[in-house]
């Protein structure tokens, strides 16, 4: 079906000019054959001639047969002072081999007169040359007027004409870009109003997110008219980023009624944000709307009471219908029915009235008062709720002593930990070095148990955080330990608290290894 709303993607192009960011020629592949699977229409693969790079993704890309996006190329519109056929920038974007191309251009006056130098009917000439030479040679061409807003609110008549000049030479699409990112919607709104009714073609919005709109920004210009949609996934790009796609697909398809990518892709939203971050090895953003850990998660417990008798009364769309999923956060503002609905989520039975429940919710608010923190360590809250259940079930195993230490030569530095583990009758006494004395004591803890639960050989830690909770008491504050470990196929958080880091860590380390024998 034709859409509504056509999405075209620039995460390889301008996402990839984020601070940090940084694909290679197998990422960019990679990143644009998911976004094909996903539905976006266009997948803009980078600058031909910026960069090897760059024209490696293109000679790759058109050896490839992609199922639903068009691959674009970009670049600028001709050099002030040649022509167009003899211009290197147009030999490079043919030679892409592209169905689509993006060409920018100058609308404001400012940067024609102060940056290009030219004269104001010559840029005019370069912007209708350039598109209409590429429409000679069989490319369809989206034409992104750099500054659009700004360059309307000094010089309007201006502005229109370039717009005008790049349609009338042929392009397909003239996208109004904030480039500078700082326009509010309602400018937005008015400017890309008076574009829709000038212009007899599509227009698209294109915006950046320096004041923190750029989603907004590109809704407003979809309400009055525009019709194409740039953006990036997860809002990559320049200075603080780009109009994020991660945002206004969702809101195209559930908040507008449009059609955008294919209804049956939203499901996938959440994998795709989180496929593209671990490409650009970025640690994903749990506070992203949509497709973020915390997007549906719910602590205050009159919240999660409502949510109990009619989910819809705190979260504006099914979590499932973007691939995401409820949570419910467990704190001292926790109130019996989050105690309940965590307590069901990892797989206790538990009754209202029952004095397990209370006795439950008191020992929560009671660790979260000493420095215990559960939304991250579900793993521990599990544990706790299993001792009061089973009434402080027998240990599997119990860390009898344990010694760590340091010393340091002229060539490296050498830290070792001692470990004496109780199971049933049996002990083990184990000795290892490690990296840093969290590393050794773990490694010394694993090897102990090792030969009791073999199992625990496939169990890692993958993360490992500390947060000082009153450091008015200095070198003696109090310290929380957060740990994330994983067994390959699952994933689970464990929490210690002690003045002593290397305590603290400890109780992390035994309840990740003691949650990681019950769970199977």
């Amino acid at each position: 079906m034709k859409p509504d709303v056509e999405i075209y993607d620039t995460t390889l192009r301008d996402g990839s000019q984020g601070e940090g960011i940084n694909f290679s020629v197998m990422d960019k592949l990679r990143i644009a054959e998911k976004l094909d699977a996903f539905g976006v229409h266009y997948i803009e693969g980078g600058w031909p001639g910026s960069n090897p790079k760059d024209m490696e993704f293109f000679a790759q890309a058109k050896r490839r047969k992609w199922k639903s996006a068009k691959i674009a190329a970009f670049s600028m519109t001709r050099r002030k002072g040649t022509a167009v056929e003899k211009d290197e920038l147009m030999r490079q974007i043919l030679e892409a081999e592209t169905p689509v191309v993006c060409i920018v251009g100058k609308t404001w006056l400012l940067h024609v007169t102060e940056v290009l130098r030219a004269k104001p009917d010559e840029n005019l000439a370069m912007i209708a040359d350039t598109i209409r030479y590429l429409k000679d040679h069989g490319k369809k061409v989206i034409y992104d007027a750099e500054h659009s807003f700004d360059g309307y609110k000094d010089e309007p008549d201006y502005a229109l004409a370039t717009w005008q000049a790049a349609e009338q030479a042929g392009a397909q699409c003239i996208v109004l870009c904030d480039t500078n990112g700082g326009c509010l919607p309602g400018e937005i709104a008015a400017i890309t109003r008076a574009a829709v009714g000038k212009l007899n073609g599509k227009v698209g919005i294109h915006t950046h997110n320096d004041c923190g709109v750029g989603v907004a920004n590109a809704i407003a210009a979809l309400e009055v008219g525009a019709t194409h949609v740039q953006g990036t996934i997860n809002g990559y790009g320049e200075r603080t980023g780009n109009c994020s796609l991660t945002s206004v697909i969702p809101l195209v398809h559930f908040k507008m009624k449009k059609l955008g990518v294919p209804a049956k892709s939203l499901p996938k939203l959440k994998e795709l944000s989180e496929f593209v971050d671990e490409i650009a090895n970025v640690r994903h953003d749990p506070r992203q709307p949509w497709v973020g850990q915390t997007a549906f998660a719910h602590k205050g417990g009159m919240h999660v009471h409502a949510i109990g008798r009619a989910a819809r009364s705190y979260e504006h769309i099914n979590p499932e219908a973007v691939g995401n999923f409820r949570r419910v956060l467990i704190s001292d503002m926790s109130g019996r029915t989050n105690i309940l609905m965590k307590a069901k989520e990892l797989g206790f039975k538990l009754a209202p009235e029952s004095p397990e429940t209370r006795q439950i919710t008191a020992r929560v608010k009671v660790m979260e008062s000493q420095g215990y923190e559960y939304e991250a360590a579900e793993a521990s809250l599990a544990l706790l709720i299993r001792g009061i259940l089973d009434h402080n079930p027998e240990l599997l195993f119990t860390v009898d002593s344990y010694h760590v230490s340091m010393r340091r030569d002229r060539k490296e530095s050498i830290c070792e930990a001692t470990v004496r583990v109780r199971v049933g009758e049996r002990i083990a006494h184990t000795v290892a070095e490690g990296d840093g004395p969290v590393n050794a004591l773990d490694g010394a803890l694993r090897r102990a148990l090792g030969s009791f639960f073999p199992r625990l050989k496939g169990v890692r830690l993958t993360d490992y955080k500390v947060r000082i909770l009153d450091g008015v008491a200095g070198t003696a504050s109090k310290t929380r330990v957060l740990i994330q470990s994983t067994d390959g196929k699952r994933e689970w958080g464990t929490v210690g608290v002690s003045e002593n880091i290397i305590e603290a860590s400890l109780q992390a380390l035994v309840d990740s290894l003691e949650y990681a024998l019950l769970k199977r």
